[in-house]
């Protein structure tokens, strides 16, 4: 038998060291660009501190969780807050994004309920605090809508996003989360009053129009019956008219464009001289 030959398994050392290390290698998991690993005991207990993107972290014994800790998004969609006229959105759609302070891992996932968290089975991760997270943007949004009126909300997009971030980061800091979670952008995607306040809204604008136009015609009228007075109450005015009109009618006369006997306005008609 060769030397160099494993007596029990028949297997050279240098074969046997690669398959070790391929197997090293195989249950072996790589924290990537944005996430926090825990390492997990055989006895489920945290192992440790947080690992940090770019370590390689062995799992053949126990196991690592890994962890999203930047730009976490919590989407709400088909939302119908109340709003200050007491009208009923017919949707409203929301985008939170947060991030998570990488040294509150651990902290996180050993002290809150599993029901705070959420685990994304594609990516195999647990997403810490969205749950919870959800249910303070929903909160935060019913609450900043509430302030405006159905039609005003649209138009008051910024103001409602800033008031719901407010609101969400004054809900962290009371129960001390604000230094394990920070809020980096609240969107409004979407804003639609419910039908019959859209309908309304149309039937004023079309009646405001109408009387608008009734206005307007009422004050056209006004001003030609002012002009109408002002020329009435000027005789030099209608004196000028008059000449005007004649002088129009004699240079069409002249210019063979009128066929018409020309009778003076001061015409009193032939007179008979032997009637009796």
């Amino acid at each position: 038998m060769n030397a160099h030959t494993n007596r029990t398994t028949g297997i050279r050392p240098v074969t046997l060291a690669l398959l070790m290390a391929a197997a090293a290698l195989s249950a072996c998991t790589r924290i990537e660009t944005g996430e926090v690993g825990l390492r997990v005991g055989i006895d489920k207990q945290i192992s440790g501190a947080e690992l940090m993107p770019g370590s390689f972290n062995q799992t053949l014994f126990g196991d690592v969780l890994t962890f999203p800790v930047r730009d976490i998004a919590v989407t709400l969609d088909n939302k119908n807050p109340l709003t200050a006229d007491n009208s009923t959105l017919k949707d409203f759609d929301l985008t939170l994004v947060y991030s998570i302070n990488p040294s509150s891992v651990s902290d996180l996932w050993s002290t809150k309920s599993r029901s705070f968290h959420a685990y994304n089975k594609d990516e195999r991760d647990w997403i810490l605090m969205h749950s919870f997270m959800t249910t303070v943007a929903n909160n935060a949004a019913y609450k900043a809508v509430r302030e405006y009126k159905a039609l005003s909300v649209a138009d008051n997009r910024q103001k409602i996003e800033q008031e719901i971030k407010r609101i969400v980061t004054e809900t962290l800091a009371a129960e001390k989360l604000d230094q394990a979670l920070s809020v980096t952008l609240v969107q409004v995607r979407n804003v639609m009053p419910a039908d019959d306040i859209i309908a309304s809204a149309n039937a004023v604008v079309t009646a405001q129009n109408a009387l608008r136009a009734k206005e307007i015609e009422v004050e056209t009228a006004k001003k030609e019956a002012e002009r109408i007075a002002a020329l009435n109450a000027n005789s030099k005015a209608i004196e000028y008219m008059n000449a005007q009109a004649q002088l129009k009618i004699a240079e069409g006369i002249a210019a063979g464009k009128v066929n018409t006997i020309v009778v003076p306005y001061d015409f009193k008609g032939i007179v008979n001289a032997n009637a009796r």
